[in-house]
């Protein structure tokens, strides 16, 4: 996993709410044996409407998610994760997330930012003005920012988690931190346990 540090971009405005990951990456996509290959499953159901806004060319750049309220309910897929990351996004920032989808989301280098309704409004507006307003999520400080209209708001995040996007660790990077611990234990650790 890459580390995370400063994600710059324009954004896209999924102006929906309670977004399951059905939605995000239909069902029959997860039949495939690779890990790649999912942007082309990100919301295809809506895609087929030529208005939905991933279509739109104004957004084509767009790098950063900004989505509604229990964004990635449902079922526990990575694929939704994976999916939204192959398409060229590097965030998503909503009101709110489903657990297990936020979950997925840290352990696969995607920030999931949580910010108030209104930020998420206001983020809409200025993007659907000016699709090339600029969004900043800075993940050492925890803030967003969008300095085209002045708006800066920080963002929960426990420290466990922030230090894996710094660090750029996933759970295998997390657990060999802990190589020399491990070692010790395993030196004093009696021959009859195996």
């Amino acid at each position: 996993m890459k580390a995370v540090r400063i994600v710059s971009g324009t954004g896209l405005p999924l102006r929906r709410s309670d977004v399951d990951t059905d939605q995000i990456i239909p069902a029959e996509w997860l039949k495939q044996v690779k890990r790649t290959g999912f942007e082309k499953g990100l919301f295809s159901t809506w895609r087929d409407d030529r208005d939905f806004v991933l279509n739109d060319e104004r957004y084509a750049s767009a790098s950063i998610l900004v989505a509604g309220h229990a964004f990635g309910v449902g079922s526990s897929r990575e694929h939704a994760v994976w999916a939204i990351q192959q398409y060229g996004f590097d965030a998503v920032i909503a009101p709110s997330f489903s657990d297990i989808f936020r979950n997925n989301c840290t352990k696969n280098g995607l920030p999931p930012v949580v910010v108030s309704e209104a930020a998420v409004e206001a983020i809409w507006s200025a993007i659907e003005a000016d699709p090339a307003t600029e969004i900043v999520v800075d993940m050492e400080r925890l803030v967003v920012e969008v300095p085209a209209i002045g708006l800066v708001e920080s963002f929960p995040m426990d420290p466990p988690t922030q230090h894996r996007f710094l660090e750029g660790l996933d759970d295998i990077g997390i657990t060999l931190g802990h190589a020399d611990d491990i070692d010790a234990y395993e030196r004093t650790r009696p021959a009859w346990l195996g």
